[in-house]
This record gives structure tokens, sequence and C-alpha cells, in this order.
């Protein structure tokens, strides 16, 4: 989208080596110069995307004359110059894309229309599950039963490559999305047409936000949002807040960039960031590596933020040589970040809204759980924090211990057993520095004798090819392999919940001990319930700690004052004696990463091996849907649809489907991890004769919205406040004479049987966690018309919004328990009505009535942001919004 309007005068001409571009300089409008780099990226955006309607030299003067200490009031429209998704996400959003195709029809329109408009890149990386671990041929095995699992779901990506112009997708077995959009997808200058311009993207995860370490501004959308942008609409938002985060010093030895993005993780959680951006300045940012600056991008869902950026300099070049770009491409991103001034300037200070500081030899080794990545502990501290901890889990006095016999012999299994050692997910596996640490700590301590426990599941999921090839050249691999981290796979694996199923008799018993086991992961993610429906408690680790922890085989442990195991001659062999030194693992990467490594395995990135190329695919515009499909389904979305939105109504007579407190996560939500055959979803299953052993996960079904569905909100953590020291998909049915305890969807089928519309009471930080569509898509159609929450996280309000549900928020200081009410009264909402005159109401009225017909009342502030939100609030959603635009233009 190139500007109709330019009121500026911003167009001109670029001209690097022999190449002439057209850019848009942010020069022209006043104030620019003292801008934070991310507010200059969104400035040349608009001054790129004017067209006096949605986007107005008004809003251009707003951003340029951007008042640093004012709250957020100013609506913008920011257009993403290309959009990244992962197959888990990724797939509904092609699922509704094919719908839309035909919908659009049925509306009269041309379904040719329906493509994406901004190049879109799936990676398929959310698939590969460690059934297989601790053998030389785990990889091979683990692709075998992915491509058992998913060959339906991969030929309908593969008819979707075909179908859809601007759309790519990089087969499985490549790498984790974050890292090859890192690796290879991101461009940071852009170039469509002769014009020159940021890269900046929105991705179906939250952590696309790794990019931010390119100088690449983007950040999680939910799938819904993201199909929208794919069609051309771009993303409304409020002229953001931005934290300054000033880097001084340098790390200790001994300190890895996952304790750096613990300790900022921690620091910007209690500052506060959310809706906010984060961006990195000063002399410590100058000398901190790339992928230390991505881990630290990565990780800022964990802290809140929209973004976490660090803008462009030497080193970003020099990652872009690294990562095998072309000169001409590189040329272009120094010339243009140059001429925007775009560049870093290490002591130059932008105006912030708030300023931070870290020096980072300040940092010392931690880890972060057992169940917020927020939660950081010092690892000097781990044991005495563990033991404090664990009390929260059932256990009070001496650990517990259930005898276990089994192929690797037979011991004790106590609680705080390490029952999972996972070195996966893109936050570290794109970061040579721990990744090398921890092969040349396993080839420490393979040398000195040491061996990992034997109740201990070990993997080995890299972010890349590069991994292995500097693995390789290095020689470390075969002492990976001797303590059973052996490749298993290149995807997020048990970082989202794919960790596979526990050994049987290390399951068995766990279960019959009611054990309060740990899982230790390099990961982003330690919710409740998400790694392994085994384990209690998650921590995040680095990667040499993951393998350090695999060999102490307890979270109950000491690394300072207990050894790890004795060498060949009886003496202890602590972690310190295993440690490399920063300067062995620098020269160790310096010896054995090249930019030959990456050519070679981006070389053709989107072809896929013989099985992918294997893969019958569809032809036509429109799919072919299978009746019979338990993973490709046609969502109901657009049925009985017209051209006019119906009019938003008020709320009458909603009964409460879940009563939930705090930090309830989007994993709580959505559908995530296995399915349980005695659950709804499992019960469709094996209804449509598929058996449990090919259930497969949640996110590999979620094209199909039957299985999703049944899925929402069947965490086996949550617990709903309607039910007494319950856990899981549960609720009450208030339609029955003493409201029975049922499943959340067989009460959601039971109300919407009978008309009756929902609400769901929540509490503190709602939705935080992954950006998930089906949070948002399961909760519409389970028919809840509203949520009530005391505050939310920005993504999952904006999908609800996207979905037709109304987010409501109690007044500043109340809450559900300060109202009183307990979930079994009767609500309505008045008000909502207003929105059919075209304005947005601050509050609507909500009216709980008991059974006993008193009443509480309170105004509930609405949650629409944007008059955008509300354009998509009255068409019922955002897809529907965007289908109507396109089958009346």
């Amino acid at each position: 989208m190139v500007a109709s309007t330019n009121s500026f005068g911003a167009q001109g001409e670029l001209k690097v080596g022999e190449q002439s571009y057209q850019i848009f300089r942010v020069n022209t409008v006043e104030g620019h110069e003292s801008l934070p780099y991310s507010l200059k990226v969104l400035l040349e955006n608009l001054l790129r995307t004017e067209d006096g309607a949605n986007i107005t030299a008004d809003h251009i003067r707003a951003l340029g004359g951007w008042d640093e200490n004012a709250e957020p009031d100013t609506e913008i429209q920011f257009t993403p110059a290309r959009v990244i998704m992962q197959d888990f996400t990724g797939v509904p959003c092609i699922v509704d894309l094919a719908t839309m195709r035909e919908a659009v029809a049925d509306l009269g329109g041309d379904p040719a229309k329906i493509n994406p408009l901004a190049p879109a890149e799936l990676v398929i990386d959310h698939s590969v599950q460690i059934d297989v671990f601790g053998r030389a041929d785990a990889f091979a095995r683990n692709v075998e039963f992915e491509y058992q699992r998913n060959g339906e779901r991969y030929k309908f990506l593969r008819w979707g490559q075909t179908a859809f112009d601007d759309f790519k997708v990089v087969p499985p077995g490549t790498g984790i999305v974050h890292q090859v959009n890192i690796e290879r997808l991101a461009r940071v200058t852009m170039v469509r047409d002769g014009l020159a311009y940021p890269d900046t993207c929105v991705g179906t995860d939250s952590h696309t936000t790794m990019v931010n370490g390119l100088g690449v501004l983007g950040w999680g959308v939910g799938g819904i949002e993201a199909e929208a942008a794919m069609l051309g609409q771009p993303v409304s938002m409020l002229i953001p807040r931005v934290v300054g985060f000033k880097l001084t010093g340098e790390m200790n030895p001994g300190v890895t960039a996952t304790d750096v993005v613990l300790t900022i993780t921690d620091l910007l959680r209690k500052h506060g960031v959310v809706g906010k951006f984060v961006e990195f300045y000063g002399q410590g940012v100058a000398a901190l590596p790339l992928a230390n600056r991505a881990t630290i991008g990565n990780m800022s869902p964990e802290f809140g933020s929209t973004c976490a950026i660090f803008p462009i300099d030497q080193i970003t070049l020099d990652y872009l040589r690294l990562t095998g770009r072309s000169e001409e491409s590189i040329a272009l991103v120094e010339a243009y970040a140059k001429e925007q001034g775009m560049w870093l300037d290490p002591q130059a200070e932008p105006r912030f809204s708030e300023k931070l500081e870290l020096d980072l030899g300040t940092v010392v080794p931690s880890i972060a759980g057992p169940k917020r990545p927020q939660d950081r502990i010092v690892l000097s501290d781990a044991k005495s924090q563990f033991a404090l901890d664990v009390k929260n889990y059932g256990v009070d006095g001496d650990l517990r211990e259930e005898a276990v016999t089994g192929p690797t012999g037979a011991y004790g299994l106590k609680d705080g057993a390490v029952v999972i050692a996972s070195i996966t997910s893109c936050t570290n596996t794109s970061n040579p520095s721990v990744m090398m640490a921890a092969g040349m700590l396993a080839k420490n301590a393979a040398e000195k004798g040491l061996t990992v426990k034997p109740w201990v599941k070990t993997s080995m999921a890299p972010g890349s090819k590069v991994v292995t090839g500097y693995y390789e050249a290095a020689g470390l691999w075969p002492y990976l392999d001797k303590l059973g981290f052996n490749l298993v796979g290149y995807g997020c694996a048990t970082c989202i919940g794919n960790s596979g199923p526990l050994p049987e008799e290390v399951s068995a018993a766990v279960n019959k001990g009611d054990l309060a086991v740990t899982a230790v992961l390099s990961g982003n993610r330690n919710f409740e319930g998400r790694i392994n429906p085994d384990v209690k408690m998650n921590y995040l680790a680095s990667p040499p700690l993951v393998i350090a922890y695999a060999l102490a085989g307890t979270m109950n442990f000491d690394f300072d004052l207990e050894p790890l195991g004795q060498d060949e001659a009886g003496n202890d062999v602590f972690l310190k004696d295993i440690w490399p030194s920063p300067e062995d693992v620098e020269a160790t990467i310096g010896a054995s990463l090249s930019r030959e490594l990456f050519e070679k395995d981006y070389a053709d990135v989107f072809a896929g091996d013989e099985r992918w190329q294997g893969l019958e695919t569809p032809e036509g515009d429109t799919f072919a849907w299978e009746s019979d499909s338990t993973y490709v389904r046609k969502p109901p979305y657009f049925e009985g649809m017209g051209m006019t939105p119906a009019p938003v109504a008020d709320i009458a007579g909603a009964r409460v489907l879940a009563k939930l407190g705090d930090s309830v996560t989007t994993d709580h939500i959505s559908p995530a991890g296995s399915i349980k055959a005695d659950s709804p979803a499992g019960v469709y299953l094996t209804e449509h004769g598929i058996d449990k052993r090919d259930f497969n996960s949640y996110g590999s079904r979620r094209g199909n919205h039957e299985v999703m569905i049944r899925g929402t909100f069947a965490n086996i953590r949550l617990r709903n406040q309607l039910l007494t020291d319950v856990e899981g998909g549960f609720t009450r049915n208030f339609l029955e004479a003493d409201a029975p305890q049922t499943t959340i969807y067989d009460a959601s089928a039971a109300y919407q049987a009978v008309g009756v519309p929902l609400v769901v009471l929540a509490g503190k930080e709602y939705g935080s966690g992954s950006s998930r569509d089906w949070a948002a898509k399961g909760t519409a159609l389970l028919g809840v018309r509203a949520v009530i929450a005391e505050s939310y996280e920005r993504i999952h309000r904006s999908n609800l919004i996207g979905m037709g549900v109304l987010p409501l928020q109690y007044p500043k200081g109340q809450n559900a328990e300060s109202l009183g009410l307990s979930g079994t009264e009767t609500f309505s909402v008045s008000g909502v009505e207003a929105l059919n005159e075209g304005a947005t109401p601050k509050t609507v009225k909500v009216v709980a009535t008991r059974e006993d017909g008193s009443t509480s009342q309170f105004d509930a502030v609405v949650r629409i942001d944007t008059p955008g939100e509300a354009d998509y609030y009255r068409n019922g959603g955002i897809l529907q919004y965007v289908l109507r635009q396109i089958s009346g233009s």
C-alpha cells in the first residue's frame, strides 16, 4: 500500500550503489529527530500509507509530536509489511481464508479476491512430538510419526501454497518459526515495486518479537488479526508509551544470555510494561551480540510488552552477512537506516515515556519457575526456594518416594525429580553462545564419566539445521548423544506441550504417589499443565543448565555444595568443574559457525524433503472439504451472514460459564496438549472412528472447530471457582436442579440449546500467554457473549473483540469478590446498543441478580479501545467485517 496523499512531500529517492529506490523520508515531519527508533518506523509506515481517510496528516503530525508523558489516546492504523505464521495457529488462518472464498461467492463477490495482499509465510514447527528420545534414530522415528499424524493437515497446507498468491510454506524438519524468521525470512529493509521501506511484521505467535533483535518491528497478534492483515487490513492501535531500557556494562563469566533475559523479564514485569513498546539503548547494546538481542526480544510476551526492539547497527549487518544475505540487501539496510535516522547511536538518548537501566555486570545465573517465566530464582537459591514452592503442591515435610522398576533399572522416584530435561524452543536455540556451551558442558561431563539419572526424559530440539551443522563441525554430537540429548526434531516441542509421554513406569509412579515432579527446559513458557500432564512444576533454564539438572536428577539440589557425581578416580565433580569458559565457547563458535552453513541449509527452504514433495496435493481455487475429516473442517463463522450486519444487542438472562481467578492464561483457555479419551474432544473423536493412539494433539487439530470447541477451557490445571477443589474443564449447569457438575462444553451445549447467553468472570491479567486465536474462537463458539475481568492481556482482549465477544472490566479497585459475586447469579448488561449509533460507550450497566432476588450493580468499563475495534464488534467479528468490505468493493 502506497500513499495516495503525500501531505508532507516525503516521497523521494535513495541511491545505493547502482540501484535507486523510492522511499518516504521521516525527516519531513517535525519532531522526528528525538523519536525512539520504534516510533520512527511507525512514522514511516503512516507517511507511506497516508490516504486522507484512515491515515491522515493529523495522524502523522500526532506521531511526530508524540507526547512521551501522555497516556495513549491517539488511534493510528499500522500496515505490517508481511505476516509470519506457525502451523498450529496458521492452519486455522488458511482454513478461514478457504472458507472466505466460498462466502464471498455466496455474497456475490469474486473468490479470487481472497488472497494475501502482504507476503505471508508459514513455518511448520509446532507438530513434532517427542515420542522417541535418547537413541540414535529418535529424529527419524519422530518425523515418521509426525507425518502419520499430520499428513491430512500437510496436504491442506500444500494446497494453500499453490492456491493462494504470496503465501509460502516452510516444510517440517527445517526449524522453529522465529529462528527461521531471523535467519532467513526477515528482510530488515523491504523492497517491493522499487519502493524501499522498513520490514515490519505481525505473527500468529506472541514470540514474533524475536525478530525485534534484528531491528524489525513486529509482534504477535491473534490468527484473526493476522488474516485481516494478510487481506490488506491495517492493525488498529494507539500510539504507545515507549519504555527506554538502557544497558551498560558486560556479562560476567558463567553468566548466559538466558540469565540476562530472565533478569530483564523480572525487572520489566515488576515495572509494568503491558501494552507498551520497550526499546533498548546505550553503550551496552552496542556490545551485545545479535543472538542475545534476539533472545531478549523473544521474551517480550513474558514481560508483557508489545515489542522489545533494538535499533540497527553494525552488529545487525554482520549477522545478515553471516546468515547468507546478499551484499546488495545488506548495503540497502545500512544506507536506508542511516538515511532515516534509524541507525543506533550508542551516545544518543531518545525521548522515552519511562526509563530503566541494567548493568549487565550485575546479572547472576538464574532459573525461573515453577509456573511463571517472571518468577526468577537465583541459581544459588534454587534448592531453598524449591523447598518452599513444593509445599504448594501437597508436599509437607519429607519428600515422598515411589519405587520404580523399568528398562533402566530399579530406583526410587521422589518429589522434585527432574523427569523432563529438554533443550527446546525459539528463545535459546537461536543463540550459539548458550547452545555451544551446552554441547561443551556435555563433552566435559561425559569425559568425567558423569551420566544422566535414569528417570530423566532427555531431548534436543534445535531451532534450525544450522545448530546441527555447528555441533558436527565442533565434534560435540557424540557427547550429547552419550548423555541422551539426541536430536529429536526441529521444532518447539516441549515448550508447547509436545514433550510426549513419560516412560510408562515413570508416569505410573508419579500418578500412584501423586508426586510433584519437575521439568527443566530451555524455553519461554512454563505455565501449569503446559509441559506434560504428569508434571506439576516447570522451570526455565539455559541449555547448559538443562543438562546440569539432568545430571543432578532433581530440583532439590545445590550446585555449589553438592557434586554431580564422581570421576573414574572417585573424585567429586561439581558443576564448576565442567562449566566451559566464555573464551573457549567463543573460540569454538568462531571455528564452527560459518556463512556456508546458513547458505547450505537455506538454499531452498520452501522445497522440503522427499516426504513433503511426495504428498498428494489437491488442486483448485476452492478447497474440496472432506465430510469425514477430523483435522480440517469448514467453520461456521459465515453461515447465514448477509451484507448488512444485524444490530448489536444488550445481554439479558446470562449465566456464568466459568468464574476464574488471577493470571488465567490463554494456555488455560485454549485447547493444547494431548487429548484425553474421556474428555468431550476424546469422545467426539471416538465417535468418529478415531483410535485413542491416533488422537494426536489439540494443536494438530486446530483446523477442526468441533474438536477445538470441546477443548476450550479444558486445561487440567484450570480452577473454575464455581466448583470447590476441582481442577480441569468443569463447571455447573444452572439449568438443572442443584446445578450439577458437568464439563464446560456440555454445559455450553445445554445453555445454547435453550438460547441462554453466557459470560465469564475473571481476575487480573486475563488471557496472558501466547497469542492464541482459539482462546477467543472457542470462547465465542461456546456461546460466551461477554467477559468481565479486572484486567486483560493485550492480544487476548483484541481477539475477543475479533470474535464478537464483549470485553468488560470491573470498575477500578473492584472485582468479583468486592462486589459480592459468586458466579451463581443471572447477569444482564445494558448500554451495549449505543454502539449501533456509531459511538462506543465508556461504560455499560451490569446487574447480577441472585436467586433470592437481591442484586449487585456496577458500571463496567467497555474495553473496546479504538474505533476500528468498534467496527469489528458491530460486524460480529473482524473476519465478517473484512468479508463485507471485500464483497462490497
